[in-house]
């Protein structure tokens, strides 16, 4: 999920639509608003953020603090003033990047998976066991041939091996899939995707990674 926060409603509306386009859940914040929840936040939902992006606001220089407190995901910050000092304070306040108005989402997701690349010093895949799975948005792979999946269930395996060995629960799942603030659909869909995905796992693999356990989520590792 992207966390958009700019006290322009417009900005806000347009970057979740944008955001909503691409397949990718986000919400808007007001600058005030956002520093009151990144404070509370619950840890689940603040690991479901994936990136954050900063725009217009009298507190946004003081948000990247507040977010490092929680969280090492991306910060991004959208700069309508193409000055040097303003570009400067932005960056000595802790953003990872900066981009210039006008910036299409899909570029605010590239610069997100680059950052995420450079904090964790590894490779833009993860490995386990015979499946890779990659930072960039494509398909995973299995004994290195391609492992098509819609768009949900990869997310959900993406989501899983990154948690590998720790078990998370559907209501996780649902946040980082569908954002934590989408209440246009409902939380039992993720059964739905993770049945899917394991049939499909199962079929491939010769049995199923993925162990479920009622009331306490789902897990996979490899031993």
């Amino acid at each position: 999920m992207i966390v958009v926060v700019d006290e322009r409603e417009l900005v806000k509306d347009g970057y979740t639509s944008l955001f909503g386009r691409e397949g990718i859940p986000s919400t808007g914040f007001d600058p005030r608003e956002f520093s009151e929840w990144v404070s509370t936040a619950a840890e689940g939902d603040i690991a479901a953020v994936e990136a954050f992006l900063i725009g217009q606001g009298q507190q946004v220089l003081e948000l990247p603090r507040a977010i490092r407190d929680r969280t090492a995901a991306p910060v991004i910050a959208v700069s309508d003033q193409p000055s040097l000092e303003a570009t400067l304070a932005l960056f000595d306040c802790g953003v990872d990047d900066v981009v210039r108005k006008p910036v299409h989402p899909r570029e605010i997701l590239a610069r997100a998976a680059a950052i995420r690349r450079r904090l964790k010093a590894i490779s833009n895949y993860t490995d386990i066991g015979p499946i890779r799975v990659f930072a960039d948005g494509r398909d995973p792979e299995i004994n290195g041939s391609v492992f098509a999946l819609p768009r949900r269930e990869r997310r959900i395996l993406e989501y899983l091996i990154a948690n590998r060995g720790r078990r998370v629960t559907k209501t996780q799942i649902f946040n980082a899939i569908y954002g934590i603030f989408d209440e246009e659909v409902e939380e039992n869909v993720v059964e739905s995707h993770i049945s899917k995905l394991r049939k499909k796992l199962r079929k491939k693999l010769g049995f199923d990674p993925v162990d479920s356990k009622r009331f306490l989520g789902y897990c996979i590792d490899w031993s």
